[in-house]
């Protein structure tokens, strides 16, 4: 897809946004994200590699002359701006909005999600890339895997092999981190630091309460496959618990699991599993064993307090610890009473992406923060022991996964990262699409009228398709 495709794109499609991943102004990790989490390693960081650079200490990691005066980054929150200045060398903070590497001013063009302003300012700024001042030009620019493929699938985003990066300077990554930002010729365009496998946590004291046990292999049992979940679902609802608290909960798990693409042929396309989830959640909605909140909302929020009264969550680990209020005194999170099951299936939600833009005068600067924030192993553990992040590094994962002096606070002490590595390893993106944000958005946006009663199944399918075909007109159904 080249520009003049993608100028159609980018004004009618993606009009607006879900709150998806590390994305979302109010789930990502702020600039302190140790207030959430106290974990710790004897594994302590070494000198990073000199495949990838030569010092850490406040030397810049290259040779910045010969790059562009000023480097732009566009994001939407702090996550990344963090992680530069925490572990990129030779990053010097200014302000809150810039910074030096070298000779070079970096500047923060930061811009939240919310209402799709985000990918509002990216899409106006990249179309008028060609006649920007080179000062003036996106030089480095983040996406998300709910919107990766329209920006990959573009001109804007340049190979990562035009940087210089090789298969073999990334071959420690997760798969599924690359295959979210390869297009359709078998590009690359993109890394990320992270990888975003997700799990079931669950509530410890109600586990002990109602289960007899808060031990993550026994909690398993009870959710190891839907049917089972269903079970302990109506178990949970008699002892006055939520097993879950908004149907859009386990969606992800859902949408992740599908066969088939959502647009097939130019026709939208509902897979079975889809429909499952439909199925499911408004048997648990009737039962009463859950709600239909919005995520994000007060009421789904409530459930990160004891009082809340709900027993699980689906998420990655960004989920628990920077977006389940650990960081506030009475929370569940806070005393470490959340646990970590795999629960009934593998999926992933969320991640960031790194993407040099085409144009860019600074790329060997892009190309090096590539290579030390998602390559370098030794920063790698850096960001989890530092940030209780999942790296996107398996070796490195892997060693920790097996460090019994690694811990997480918020769960009671567990070290969830061998089911961590383990989801990654086995997360399928093979039905991937441009259509994924929208169709899944309205989709729930949908369903919630068939969940409350407020309309039949074929009438909010009918809803669903309707407002598709408004954000996508080329489609059919």
């Amino acid at each position: 897809m080249k520009r003049k495709a993608l100028s159609i794109l980018l004004a009618g499609a993606m009009l607006s946004t879900m709150l998806a991943g590390c994305g979302n102004t109010a789930n990502a990790p702020a600039a302190d994200n140790n207030a959430a989490a106290d974990n710790t390693t004897t594994d302590a960081p070494a000198d990073t590699t000199a495949d990838a650079t030569t010092d850490t200490n406040t030397d810049a990691a290259v040779d910045t002359g010969d790059e562009g005066a000023v480097l732009n980054i566009y994001c939407w929150n702090e996550e990344f701006k963090t992680r530069v200045e925490d572990h990129y060398p030779g990053y010097e903070k200014v302000d809150g909005t810039s910074g030096t590497i070298g000779d070079i001013s970096v500047k923060w063009n930061i811009t939240p999600n919310d209402d799709n302003a985000y990918q509002n300012n990216l899409d106006e700024t990249l179309l008028n890339q060609d006649g920007a001042a080179a000062d003036d030009k996106i030089d480095l620019f983040l996406i998300e895997a709910d919107y990766a493929l329209k920006y990959v699938d573009s001109d804007f985003a340049m190979p990562l092999a035009e940087l210089g990066i090789t298969d073999a300077d990334l071959a420690n990554q997760y798969q599924y981190t690359k295959d979210v930002v390869t297009d359709g010729n078998g590009v690359l365009k993109g890394a990320s630091w992270q990888g975003c496998p997700g799990v079931l946590f669950y509530n410890r004291e109600a586990a002990k309460e109602v289960l007899g046990t808060d031990d993550p292999d026994e909690v398993q049992e009870y959710v190891k496959d839907w049917d089972t979940f269903y079970e302990t679902a109506e178990t949970m609802k008699e002892a006055g618990y939520s097993m879950i608290s908004s149907v859009n909960d386990s969606y992800r798990v859902y949408s992740n699991n599908v066969s088939s693409k959502w647009v097939v042929d130019g026709k939208i396309n509902i897979d079975a599993n889809i429909e499952k989830w439909v199925e499911d959640s408004k048997a648990m909605v009737d039962a009463g064993q859950t709600g239909t909140h919005e995520l994000w909302s007060d009421d789904w929020s409530k459930g990160f307090y004891p009082e809340g009264k709900v027993f699980a969550y689906f998420g990655p680990a960004w989920l628990v610890n920077f977006s389940m209020a650990a960081d506030q005194p009475g929370s569940i999170g806070n005393a470490g009473g959340w646990g970590a099951a795999t629960g009934p299936q593998g999926f992933f939600w969320g991640g960031t992406w790194i993407c040099a833009a085409t144009g860019t005068d600074n790329p060997a600067t892009i190309k090096d923060i590539i290579l030390q924030l998602t390559a370098n192993e030794d920063i790698m553990k850096e960001i989890v022991i530092a940030d209780d992040d999942f790296v996107n590094n398996k070796p490195a994962m892997e060693a920790m996964a097996e460090d019994t002096s690694y811990s997480s606070k918020i769960l009671g002490g567990q070290n969830p990262l061998g089911m961590y590595c383990d989801g990654a390893g086995s997360i399928d993106l093979s039905n991937l699409s441009n259509y994924d944000q929208g169709c899944n958005e309205e989709f729930q946006n949908a369903m919630k009228n068939y969940f409350d009663g407020n309309a039949t199944y074929d009438e909010a399918l009918q809803l669903f398709y309707t407002a598709v075909v408004e954000k996508y007109p080329e489609l059919t159904y």
